[in-house]
C-alpha cells in the first residue's frame, strides 16, 4: 500500500484551527447548559427507553434523502425515521437551505412534544454549518445525506470529532478519498456505516442470493452483470448562466471542495457525475458481496458496448450493464452467470435459471454471511456495541473504489490494469491521477 501522508486532513474551511476550536467550546457550553431528557420513570411511560441508552444523532443534510432518514420514507423501512426510534435522539439537523433545517427542525421537536410533552426534552437544533454539529461533545452520531461531493470530506471530519458516522452512497468520489476515509475510521476508532442497505433490507433477497453463489448452488462463478456502469465526479469548468443566490441558501457552503462556480438556480445532487455515480455503489457492492471480493477489486478494465466492463483476478467478469435474458435487475440488481446456473436479485426479486435453485434453502453447514434486519438499526446497535457495521468502512472501500474505478476507465476509454493491493494502476501515470481530484482550498482530504 503507498503511503497515505497526503490524507491528512487540513483546517476547516472559513474558520482557522483557533477560531473552530473557539466556537466548538462555545457550542458544547450551549449543549450543556440545556435540559436533558428526563429520566423515563419521571415521565411514567415505563415502556420508553431510558435517554442513558438512546444514540444522540445529528443530521448532516435533510434534503430527500436526508429527510427521508430523519422523518421517515418510502425507502427507510421505518415510519417516522430516526426521528420516531425510541433508541434514538436527535439533537441537530443541519443544511446549507434555511426552510429545510428549519422545517427538520419543527417537525423533529413536534413529535418530541407529542411523545414526551412540551419542556420535557431537549430540543433538535439548527444549524447551516455543520461544524458546528461535529462540535457538539453531546452527539454521538451524524448522518450524512449532502451532494456526493461533501460525502469523504465530511466522514473524515465527523470521525476526527470522535463522531459515529451513517454516510449515503457514494462513500467517496474519488479512490484516494475512500482511501482517506478508510484511514480516518481506523485511526480514531469509530463505527461507520455507508448506505448501501440492500445488505440489510429487502426481505434478506440480495443476502440470500449471495450466499446461494457462494455455496456454489450455480457452480463455479463466471460473469457478473452489474447492471449499471462504474462512475465517478468530474468537475464542470462552469455552470449555467449566473443568477442571484438566495437569501436562504449558503452557496458557498453548498459547494465546498468543488470550484467556486457561480449560482445558475440549480443545486441537483447529480451534476457533477460521470457514469452511474449515485446508483452504482450499491450495484457494486453486491457484485463484491456475491463475488467475495470484499476486501479486494478488478485487476483489469476496459469499455465495452459502451459500458465499463472489469476482470477480477480469480478470472471473473463484471459488465456494466443488463443480463440479456434477465426482464429483473435494473432496480439494485446483480446477475450471477456460474457454471451451473444464473441467480438474479433485485429489491423485488429472486430468480434463478434454472428455476429450482432459488428454491433449496442455505444449510446450517453452508457458508452464513453477516445478517441484518435493519440497515438503521444494525447501525445504532454497532454504535452501542463497537462491533462492525455489515456496511463497515473496509468494505465501503472497496465496493466504491470498484464502481469509482469504472469513473477512471470511462473518462480515458482505453484498456486499464489495477493493483488492488497497491491501490494503483499498473505502468499508467495518466490512469493514476484520476484517482484524485482538485479541492477547493481549504477543504482538502
Amino acid at each position: 500500500m503507498p503511503s497515505r501522508t497526503h490524507f491528512i486532513m487540513k483546517a476547516p474551511a472559513h474558520l482557522s484551527r483557533r477560531q473552530f476550536l473557539r466556537r466548538s467550546g462555545a457550542v458544547a457550553g450551549a449543549a450543556l447548559a440545556a435540559p436533558l431528557f428526563i429520566p423515563v420513570s419521571a415521565l411514567g411511560r415505563g415502556a420508553l427507553i431510558a435517554p442513558s441508552e438512546r444514540v444522540a444523532m445529528g443530521f448532516i443534510g435533510v434534503g430527500g434523502q436526508g429527510s427521508g432518514h430523519l422523518l421517515g420514507g418510502a425507502w427507510t423501512y421505518l415510519a417516522g425515521g430516526y426521528t420516531a426510534r425510541k433508541d434514538v435522539q436527535v439533537l441537530a439537523v443541519c443544511d446549507t437551505w434555511r426552510p429545510r433545517r428549519e422545517q427538520a427542525k419543527l417537525r423533529v421537536n413536534q413529535h418530541y412534544t407529542e411523545t414526551y410533552g412540551a419542556g420535557k426534552y431537549q430540543p433538535c437544533e439548527a444549524y447551516v454549518d455543520f461544524r458546528d454539529v461535529l462540535a457538539r461533545p453531546d452527539i454521538d452520531a451524524v448522518l450524512i445525506a449532502t451532494p456526493a461531493h461533501w460525502h469523504a470530506t465530511m466522514a473524515v471530519m465527523a470521525v476526527e470529532a470522535g463522531k459515529d458516522v451513517y454516510c449515503e452512497k457514494p462513500s467517496a468520489v474519488t479512490v484516494r478519498e475512500s482511501q482517506a476515509m478508510l484511514d480516518a475510521v481506523r485511526r480514531y476508532g469509530r463505527v461507520y456505516q455507508a448506505g448501501t442497505q440492500q445488505r440489510s433490507e429487502y426481505e434478506g433477497r440480495f443476502r440470500i442470493a449471495c450466499e446461494l453463489v457462494r455455496n456454489g448452488r450455480i457452480g463455479k462463478l463466471k460473469s457478473i452483470y452489474a447492471y449499471r456502469e462504474g462512475g465517478a465526479i468530474a468537475w464542470p469548468t462552469h455552470f449555467g448562466p449566473a443568477q442571484p443566490i438566495p437569501p436562504d441558501l449558503d452557496w458557498d457552503l453548498y459547494l465546498g471542495p468543488a470550484p467556486a462556480l457561480p449560482y445558475d438556480g440549480n443545486t441537483g445532487a447529480h451534476r457533477f457525475d460521470i457514469g452511474e455515480l449515485n446508483w452504482g455503489q450499491h450495484h457494486y457492492d453486491i457484485v463484491q458481496w456475491g463475488a467475495g471480493t470484499d476486501a479486494t477489486g478488478p485487476a483489469e478494465l476496459w469499455i465495452e458496448e459502451g459500458k465499463t466492463a472489469y476482470r477480477y483476478p480469480n478470472g471473473v467478469e463484471v459488465y456494466g450493464r443488463p443480463h440479456p435474458d434477465e426482464k429483473v435487475g435494473m432496480d439494485g440488481g446483480v446477475s450471477f452467470v456460474g457454471t451451473e446456473g444464473r441467480i438474479t436479485v433485485d429489491r423485488g426479486n429472486l430468480v434463478s435459471t434454472p428455476a429450482d435453485i432459488v428454491r433449496e434453502p442455505i444449510k446450517p453447514d453452508d457458508l452464513h454471511l453477516y445478517h441484518a434486519d435493519s440497515h438503521s438499526g444494525n447501525f445504532l446497535e454497532c454504535v452501542r456495541t463497537r462491533k462492525k457495521t455489515i456496511c463497515d468502512a473496509d468494505i465501503a472501500q472497496h465496493s466504491a473504489t470498484a464502481l469509482l474505478l469504472g469513473g477512471v476507465v470511462k473518462q480515458l476509454q482505453r484498456p486499464l490494469k489495477w493493483n488492488p493491493e497497491r491501490m494503483e494502476f499498473i505502468g499508467d501515470d495518466e490512469a493514476n491521477r484520476l484517482l484524485s481530484l482538485s479541492q477547493r482550498p481549504p477543504w482538502r482530504v
